[in-house]
Order: C-alpha cells, then sequence, then structure tokens
C-alpha cells in the first residue's frame, strides 16, 4: 500500500519511520531491505541497496545505483551515471557531476534534451570513502578502499587505497593493508 507524498508521486510506507511525508521516492525506485531515508530526500529511478542510510536532503536521480550498507550523508547529489559500490561512505553536500560540457540550450537557441549531451559514468568502487564539500567530475573511477579529503575536486581516477586531496585532488599517500582506522587518519 503507496502513500501520496507532498511532491505527488506515490512512496512506499515505511511505518516505523514517522517523518517519511517529507521524502519523495518514485514508483520505480528500487529500494533495499532495512533503507534508512531522513527527511526531504528526493529518489528517482534509482536503485539503492540493503541497509543503506540516507541524509536529509539527498537526492539520486534515475540510473544511479546505491549498493549496500553505505552511508550518504545530508545534502549530497547523486546524479544519474553514478554508481555507488557497497559499504561507501559519503560526506555532507557531496557532488557528482555527469556532463563535461554542460550547457542549457544548443548552438541555435533551443533547449537541450537528453540527446544533446554525453553521460560520462563514474564509479566510486567499495568501501571508499569521499569527504565532505567533495566534487567528483564524470568519468572517473575511485579506487576501492580510497580516501578523498573534504573539499577536494577529483578530476582523474584515484588509485585503489589512496589518499587524495586539493583542488584539483593530488595523492598523498596510501593506505596500509593492514587498515587501522587510528594509524591511518590525516593528523
Amino acid at each position: 500500500m503507496g502513500v501520496r507524498s507532498r511532491c505527488g508521486r506515490k512512496r512506499k510506507s515505511m511505518p516505523e519511520r514517522r517523518d517519511q511525508f517529507n521524502v519523495c521516492v518514485a514508483p520505480d525506485v528500487r529500494l533495499g531491505e532495512r533503507v534508512r531515508l531522513s527527511p526531504f530526500v528526493n529518489l528517482y529511478g534509482c536503485e539503492i541497496g540493503d541497509d543503506t542510510r540516507l541524509g536529509a536532503f539527498v537526492e539520486v536521480q534515475r540510473g544511479a545505483s546505491i549498493g549496500k550498507r553505505c552511508k550518504i550523508s545530508s545534502h549530497s547529489f547523486v546524479c544519474s551515471g553514478v554508481t555507488i559500490e557497497d559499504e561507501v561512505f559519503i560526506g555532507h553536500g557531496v557532488v557528482f557531476i555527469n556532463d563535461r560540457r554542460p550547457r542549457a540550450t544548443n548552438p541555435d537557441g533551443t533547449p537541450q534534451s537528453e540527446s544533446d549531451w554525453i553521460l560520462e559514468p563514474t564509479v566510486i568502487r567499495r568501501r571508499a570513502s569521499i569527504g565532505s564539500g567533495a566534487i567528483i567530475m564524470c568519468g572517473v573511477e575511485i579506487g576501492e578502499g580510497a580516501m578523498v579529503g573534504a573539499g577536494a575536486l577529483v578530476t582523474r581516477d584515484v588509485p585503489p587505497k589512496a589518499v587524495v586531496a586539493g583542488s584539483p585532488a593530488r595523492l598523498l599517500r596510501s593506505l596500509s593493508d593492514s587498515h587501522n582506522a587510528d594509524k591511518d587518519r590525516i593528523q
């Protein structure tokens, strides 16, 4: 049984959550088991894996995929073409970009449609972490277990277990194979 949300789209009832009246989940969204949605989440045409948590004001567009046991913090934007694998952390206000040359109109002044631009896929591999305020350009892959510093502008692939930061993001170091969270913190 669905409940009509304020956005006019039908959403799945989640009786364990009292604040779901401010959540827009389109009928074509595939939600896994035990997904937790905070207020003002907007989901359409995407897939969210089991036990994943989405913070307030998160938008996930059509064609995006988020794996199991992920945490997507508030005010983040996951656009079409983004694949986030299992156990990934996305900090507050992270923005993904899927078009390298965005324009509102064609050269003749007509509005652009989906056929007028090229979507470039982005992949975030398992157990990667992306710090708050990072911007992830289209067409990149962030490797398994990599860490992206807060505010970084990622314009190139990030190797597995790499730590990158800055604008543009640069390699700072690699994480050890015997990952110890306390030892790997940047001081």
